[in-house]
């Protein structure tokens, strides 16, 4: 019984370590870097969604190029609302 014990505590401790490790590096790296979207709606066709509305895609957001004003003419730029 101390064995399996033991066993759980060092698989909670191991878990603990990575999980708050892990946790603010993908934050950062979601915040800063790059994250994956949702396009939904008739807003974007046809060059997303050219099924109709009932479709969606995933874009990949790259925060890097904004942050570098490296943005050129036929870039797709997505705008995020801080209020509600």
């Amino acid at each position: 019984m101390a064995q399996s014990k033991g066993w759980v505590r060092r698989y909670f401790k191991a878990f603990c370590k990575g999980f708050f490790v892990a946790v603010p590096v993908a934050v950062t790296f979601l915040d800063r870097v790059a994250c994956v979207a949702r396009v939904e709606g008739a807003s974007m066709q046809p060059s997303l969604n050219p099924g109709g509305s009932q479709s969606s895609d995933v874009v990949l957001l790259n925060h890097w190029k904004v942050r570098n004003f490296e943005v050129q003419r036929g870039d797709i730029v997505s705008l995020v609302t801080l209020f509600s």
